[in-house]
């Protein structure tokens, strides 16, 4: 029987697919023939009713992401009803460990009580030296080491759906990673993962709590009065230009297409502008202005120019964008002598047709 598909990737001439009965399978591209297949384990069922009726096997299973690593040779996956991370062998197919997410670590992405505690992204940045792990409202950050980095938790706090990783060009010439993360109320938050708070000490004991990182900028939110929630986005940088081209799909249907100067992004107020800062939020995570346990929220510069939308009138769930690049063909015997010089011959003929006859 075949499995829903829950995530996809496609990498040079291979495509990759996590199903919900724990598979991940690499498929060629030319013939779409299974090369090989993981089998991840199924979760045991933890903490469940003795009156649950849900049939033997029923319990929820499933890759919710994986990334690869930009060298082909090792690959991170989450799944459902796991506290855990999975790390893949590529060369030889097997499993190469496990990591526990501890009790301090899901506490500190906002992973209750009773929250699944759960990944549902992975992604890996683009030099391959750190990946993060998305949860239901926070993040972490890992490094090669499988060591927690820092961590993100949006203000006010909301639910996270996406996580992409952008490059930027450096100054000296090398590059540098943000971290864009999309959110339930329509936001875009842009964080430098090693620029992070000092590390707190904790009131129950006395370890030392992963660091946090604040956004730098937003793009979207109420600022630009949009309030839906943002199920995936894409970011894209045409060659030779200097802006990013973001292609959000929301769940109201819509597909908005923005534009992001790269100087923007650079951790100057001047550049952008500010958010309202008047918002506050009190310690359970709610909005409040008349409580005396609340905090302001630090203010985070809004970035981006809506370009356009397209309302395709149906709930979007996913969504892909790339560069198309021109073909070579079209470059040499394109504008000049190409199409449209052949466009134009035929014009002619026609015209000289009609006129003889």
């Amino acid at each position: 029987m075949r499995a829903l598909m829950l995530c996809t990737s496609l990498h040079a001439r291979s495509f990759c697919r996590g199903a919900e009965d724990n598979t991940i399978a690499v498929a060629r591209t030319r013939d779409w023939t299974v090369l090989s297949t993981i089998k991840a384990p199924i979760p045991k069922a933890h903490g469940r009713p003795s009156g649950d009726t849900a049939p033997f096997g029923g319990t929820p299973a499933g890759v919710n992401d994986f990334a690869i690593h930009p060298s082909m040779k090792l690959m991170v996956s989450v799944g459902k009803g796991e506290k855990c991370m999975r790390l893949w062998n590529l060369v030889t197919g097997k499993k190469a460990g496990v990591l526990n997410f501890g009790r301090e670590l899901l506490q500190g992405v906002g992973e209750g009580k009773w929250a699944r505690g759960e990944g549902r992204r992975v992604e890996w940045n683009t030099l391959g030296e750190e990946f993060v792990v998305a949860f239901e409202r926070g993040c972490a950050v890992f490094g090669m080491d499988s060591k927690p980095k820092c961590r993100i938790l949006p203000l006010p706090l909301t639910k996270i759906h996406q996580v992409h990783y952008m490059t930027l060009s450096g100054t000296d010439g090398g590059t540098k990673d943000l971290l864009a993360v999309s959110t339930e109320d329509g936001r875009i938050l842009f964080y430098d993962t090693t620029d992070v708070v000092g590390t707190q000490i904790t009131k129950s004991a006395s370890k030392l709590e992963t660091p946090i990182s604040d956004p730098i900028c937003q793009l979207g939110g109420a600022a630009d009065e949009i309030t839906g929630r943002v199920k995936d986005f894409e970011i894209l940088k045409p060659l030779g230009s200097e802006d990013f081209i973001i292609v959000t799909g929301s769940s109201d249907g819509a597909v908005r297409l923005w534009t992001v100067d790269e100087s923007e992004l650079v951790d100057e107020a001047s550049k952008s502008r500010v958010v309202n800062d008047e918002v506050s939020i009190s310690a359970d995570g709610d909005d409040s202005k008349a409580n005396g346990n609340t905090t302001k929220l630090p203010t985070t510069r809004q970035i981006g120019l809506l370009l356009g939308t397209y309302e395709a009138g149906n709930r979007i769930t996913c969504l892909k964008a790339f560069v198309m690049s021109e073909l070579e063909s079209y470059k040499t015997n394109g504008s000049d002598n190409g199409i449209d010089g052949k466009r134009g011959n035929e014009l002619n003929s026609g015209d000289e047709n009609s006129t003889s006859s």
